[in-house]
């Protein structure tokens, strides 16, 4: 059923724009995961711990990019932080140059670590973004401490909403996408995303949510509704900033539940 929607896509002829339709160069692009979602969703004020999501039972970590720097990794370890997902690329021509300091600084200190990509799907096809994402940090190991490579899909950057793709391609992108890493990996990418913008852009006639974790994106207390195709999150990207560098995170679940999903 996933192929014939790929198939279907493609001689519809709802292929992504070509990379000569970019309205600004990859090269310079450096987009945090969320960054677009707090501009057109926002967030609400919640530094105090009054105001703070539940905490029990989850694991606290941590999403960064270029935008922090070097990363004193010892100290949000020290703070609790215990996982940490780090930009690796985006498009098909931007690779985070502080990469190196941070996957390999947050593993240093003990962290379950993994890498995302921020996806520009008018730019390239969903095959190409991913062999450019494994090929430059987006790989997995079975060695308890990687969490599976995760594909960022968020508002357009640079101009329309869902990028001029209507849901049937940019579900085949997502899927071929997807398929890529999972070819490429062993493992099928975790999906960050929010439920407002994949239910406009992406919607539910493929159950994504059957292979690919969820990593949900909604600044609040509460997670709220999930995206179509998913009954379940896996990690929730509460806040845009707090207590550690970067973007809040909470696991939805123990750190040997944690430990599990790098596994296998």
């Amino acid at each position: 059923m996933r192929t014939l929607i790929t198939v279907v896509a493609i001689v519809a002829g709802l292929t992504p724009a070509p990379a000569s339709a970019a309205p600004s160069p990859e090269g310079s692009a450096d987009h945090t995961a969320g960054s677009q979602i707090l501009k057109h969703e926002g967030t609400a004020d919640l530094r105090t711990a009054e105001d703070s999501p539940p905490t029990a039972g989850k694991v606290p970590g941590m999403d960064v990019s270029s935008h922090q720097g070097d990363v004193d990794w010892r100290s949000s370890w020290d703070k609790g932080a215990r996982f940490s997902y780090v930009k690796a690329t985006e498009g098909t021509g931007y690779r985070n140059p502080k990469f190196d300091q941070q996957y390999g600084g947050s593993y240093d200190v003990g962290m379950i670590r993994g890498a995302y990509h921020f996806a520009l799907p008018d730019r390239a096809g969903g095959a190409a973004q991913a062999n450019f994402f494994v090929d430059n940090g987006g790989g997995w190991s079975p060695d308890g401490r990687t969490l599976p490579p995760a594909l960022d899909m968020e508002y357009n950057p640079y101009g329309e909403t869902c990028y001029n793709m209507n849901q049937a391609a940019m579900t085949a992108w997502v899927k071929a996408f997807s398929d890529t890493v999972f070819a490429r990996t062993g493992r099928h990418p975790m999906i960050y995303t929010s439920t407002s913008w994949w239910n406009r852009c992406v919607g539910g006639s493929v159950k994504f949510g059957d292979d690919n974790p969820l990593w949900i994106a909604r600044y609040s207390t509460e997670v709220g509704p999930l995206p179509a195709g998913f009954d379940f999150h896996t990690i929730w990207q509460w806040q845009a900033a707090g207590y550690f560098p970067g973007d809040q995170n909470l696991f939805n679940g123990v750190f040997s539940q944690l430990q599990r999903i790098a596994a296998s």
